[in-house]
């Protein structure tokens, strides 16, 4: 009975049925324990692959990071958020310890589940360049580091284009930088 107490505590996170069935039967826990008992000890450390020993979660902030990493990336997008997200930006990373650096997370937001994730993105795009194919590329370049990074199933990724940078005008941060 003493053997069966640790692996009671280790099976009912991982299967509840189990975990109920050798305290039951003291001369059935032999057969109940057949799967532990070819393992050896190994069985009384902890039971089971070590991937099925906890659960991984994964908050908003990291996909969105790995997202607006993986859009910046891409040939033709000059910025993401809309001008009035970037403005603010630019301000609180002025203020001291209100930023540190520009927020890759700007013009990103994620919806993240236990095994999928959706993601919304706001781009500024070079002029020049074909928006649906920039479009398409972030697209796929999102998709491909959030799941391998992160291995969420990667549902939708939405991307609304806010503005488009002419040659001719001045960076929104070239601008703040000389109102120091």
């Amino acid at each position: 009975m003493p053997e069966n107490t640790p692996r009671d505590q280790f099976g009912s996170t991982g299967s509840g049925g189990s975990s109920a069935t050798p305290p039951s039967s003291s001369s059935g826990s032999p057969s109940s324990s057949s799967p532990s008992s070819s393992s050896g000890s190994a069985g009384r450390r902890g039971g089971g692959a070590p991937a099925t020993r906890g659960r991984t979660t994964i908050a908003d902030g990291v996909v969105e990071k790995i997202a607006g990493l993986a859009a910046r990336d891409v040939v033709g997008v000059h910025a993401m958020g809309s001008g009035v997200s970037r403005t603010f930006g630019a301000m609180r990373e002025r203020v001291p310890g209100g930023g540190s650096g520009k927020s890759v997370t700007r013009g990103v937001k994620a919806e993240v589940g236990e095994v999928q994730t959706a993601l919304d993105l706001e781009i500024v795009v070079d002029y020049g360049v074909a928006i649906a194919d920039v479009a398409r590329d972030v697209r796929e370049n999102v998709i491909a580091a959030v799941e391998r990074m992160a291995g969420l199933e990667v549902v939708e990724v939405n991307i609304a284009v806010s503005d488009v940078k002419l040659p001719d005008e001045d960076d929104d941060d070239d601008q703040d930088s000389r109102l120091q």
